[in-house]
């Protein structure tokens, strides 16, 4: 939860800001695993994220069972993701959230967000630009 769920959080908290809808929208961003919890996102998701004007002081924590009880949507960025949350809802009694991937909201049909960890900068532009087309697509359909 340091690359791309908190690149996410923050587009998307940005566009409910920009529209003046922040007040109907709870925004966070959390892991399948409980590796960084607690960590800052990545140095590069920072640096890509100030290219765009955008700040966040999100901290990595791992997905709960209330967040299943309490999230109208879960979305998620690949297979892997969906199929660890899916498995992980099943554990909760009274499931409201919807789990999706947020590609399936993508106009350019990208279904998978590639984790940038490995890759470079412009990895990580890749998937700033994929989270706008998607949060934007999900915001419109979520009016």
């Amino acid at each position: 939860n340091i690359c791309r769920s908190p690149i996410a959080e923050a587009v998307f908290r940005k566009l409910v800001t920009d529209e003046k809808v922040e007040n109907k929208w709870m925004t966070d961003s959390a892991a399948v695993s409980d590796w960084n919890v607690g960590r800052s996102p990545d140095a590069r998701a920072l640096s890509c994220l100030r290219n765009h004007a955008i700040e966040t002081a999100h901290k990595a924590r791992q997905v709960t069972k209330d967040d299943f009880q309490t999230f109208d949507y879960i979305l998620c960025m690949d297979e892997s993701n969906l199929r660890d949350l899916k498995r992980k809802s099943n554990q909760v009694k009274d499931c409201k959230a919807k789990i999706e991937l947020l590609g399936s909201y993508d106009p350019q049909k990208q279904l998978i967000i590639e984790d940038p960890y490995y890759g470079n900068e412009k990895d990580f532009e890749t998937v700033y630009e994929q989270c706008v087309r998607c949060c934007k697509a999900f915001l419109e359909k979520s009016r």
